[in-house]
This record gives C-alpha cells, structure tokens and sequence, in this order.
C-alpha cells in the first residue's frame, strides 16, 4: 500500500472514532415526585365524625366521664343527666354518649331543627288552607282610646277604601338576630395569671394543653377570670386535684396540681380570689398546670393572659 493510500485510510478511521465518541443530544430528563395518594377516612373514622356532629361522643379505651366533659367543655353532672347514668365511673368502650344539650341535637349548637311535614294520606289528610279573614276580630280588648281608634280605622278601611294588597298586608320582615351573647361576653372578660413563678413549659399543641407555672408547696393559686366553679376534684387522670371555671359558654380555664382546693362545685368566684394552694398532686415537681378552653378545645394561654 502506497503512502497515499495509508493516509487516506488513517483519516477515515479517524472521522469514524470521532463520530462513535459524539454525543447525541439528549431529551433532559425531570424527576417529578411522585404525590403520594391521600388515605381516606374509614367508615369508622367517618362514622365518629357524624355522630360528634350530631352532638354524639363513642367512648373509647382508657375514657373517663371526666375527661369527655373536659374535652367538650361541659360539666361532668350534665353528661350524667343527658345520658341517663347511674354510674358515673360505669361507662363502657364503643358506648355512644351525648355531649351535647338535647335541645342542640341533632344539629349543631343554636340551629333550630325544620318541621317535618308528612305528606298527606286517608289517616293524614291534608289540611285545610288558612283562609285570611277580613271581618273583625273575634277577641276582646279593654276599652281605651287607641283601641278604639284602630277599630275604627278597620271600618273605615272595609266600607270606603279598596283592599289592600297582600303584600301590605304582610308583617314586616324580622330584624336579623343580634350577635350571639357569648361573644360578647367572651370579649369583656378580663384576666391575669393564675400564680406567681417561671414559667418551666409553654403551650405545645399535641404536647402540653397549658402552661406550667414552678413555685413553693401552698402558694396562692388564684381564678384567672371572673366564673363559676364547674368541677373541683382529683378524677381525671394526670391532673391530680383540679379545679376548672367555667367563664362563659365558650370559655373555661383548668388548674391542675394543687395541693388543696378551697372551692367548691357551683360557687361562684371573682378575678383574682384565692381557689387552691399550689402543690404537686399527680406530677414530680411542685407547680401549677394552667389551661384555657375555648369550646372544649385547649387553646394558647398566652392569647388571653397579660404580658409580665
């Protein structure tokens, strides 16, 4: 093979190399996470939800009427009444309790249930349309002088003027409910801390439903809030000797710990008086145990407290 003929076939298998190493334009390829797929509710779990909403609770392991009550906001003696119980401390798991008034059942609080109108049948006839009687009314009234005025008017209307048409006939439309009163009274109520002390543990949803005050075996634990004592004993589990004051509907604060109660169930008690000394039933350090209850539910202390 001549030089010539050597160069030339060098030089094509160079151009090959150089075309097998070329790389090819690729497509970029994105990694899309994957969204993982919601788990639905179980009948069960659905179940629980409808019946919480018809103001129904089921009882599960390890409950205590107490506790229900603390956790709907109500006192304890109601659940008792609502659930006709001869035995407070008697109450079995999967049992289905009222946690509600009977009168709010089985809608939510202040919804008013409709009339059920039954369709008419042979037992159940119909009945009759009202008819809108335009002659003078049957009952009696005193005689005064503005009654006599309207009953004269009334004849005046019937012998020389035209009927009125029905829609001016109708009563005025109801003004709109006022604002419920328990928001009101939620807004007026005042508060101050329970104890003096540090504060060793803040709210912590899941974790601590209060606020933990330190201090000294028999220091004053006062109400934080103008109430009425709706509980005061050692019957719920983890709170030792309790006191809980109910503020308003909505509202009601929870001291835990203490050493001795000085109130008692139904009293009534002003900001600032004196309920219990501080101790250290059912827990390992002498301190206060504080929560504030907005319809049941704990909420952050430090939304309604003082600043110190």
């Amino acid at each position: 093979m001549t030089n010539k003929s050597k160069l030339l076939a060098t030089g094509m298998a160079l151009l090959i190399l150089s075309a097998c190493q070329t790389t090819p334009h690729q497509a970029p390829v994105i990694d899309r996470p994957i969204t993982p797929a919601v788990k639905p509710a179980t009948p069960s779990e659905t179940a629980q939800i409808a019946r919480e909403e018809r103001g129904l609770y089921t009882v599960k392991k390890g409950d205590t009427l107490l506790r229900i009550a603390l956790e709907f906001g109500q006192n304890y003696r109601d659940l008792v009444t609502w659930n006709n119980l001869a035995n407070p401390n008697d109450i079995k798991v999967d049992q289905v309790l009222r946690v509600l008034p009977p009168d709010s059942a089985p809608n939510s609080p202040g919804v008013e249930t409709a009339a059920v109108i039954m369709p008419p049948s042979d037992k159940n006839p119909a009945p009759a349309p009202a008819v809108k009687k335009t002659g003078p009314k049957g009952d009696k009234k005193p005689y005064t002088d503005a009654n006599l005025a309207e009953l004269q008017r009334a004849d005046n209307g019937r012998d020389g003027a035209a009927p009125a048409p029905a829609a001016a006939a109708r009563p005025p439309a109801p003004a709109a409910p006022a604002a419920p009163a328990m928001a009101a009274d939620d807004a007026s109520l005042t508060w101050m801390w329970p104890a003096e002390g540090k504060v060793v543990a803040t709210f912590d949803e899941g974790k601590n439903k209060g606020v933990d005050i330190a201090g000294k075996a028999g220091q004053q634990v006062v109400a934080a809030g103008a109430g009425k004592v709706m509980y005061a004993g050692s019957g719920i589990r983890g709170y030792g000797n309790l006191v809980i004051v109910k503020h308003s509907n909505n509202l009601l604060s929870a001291y835990a710990h203490n050493r001795t109660i000085l109130v008692k169930e139904g009293q009534s008690v002003n900001k600032g008086q004196m309920i219990a000394e501080m101790g250290d039933s059912d827990t390992d350090s002498v301190k206060l145990h504080f929560e504030i209850r907005q319809q049941g539910k704990p909420v952050d202390p430090s939304r309604f407290l003082p600043n110190r």
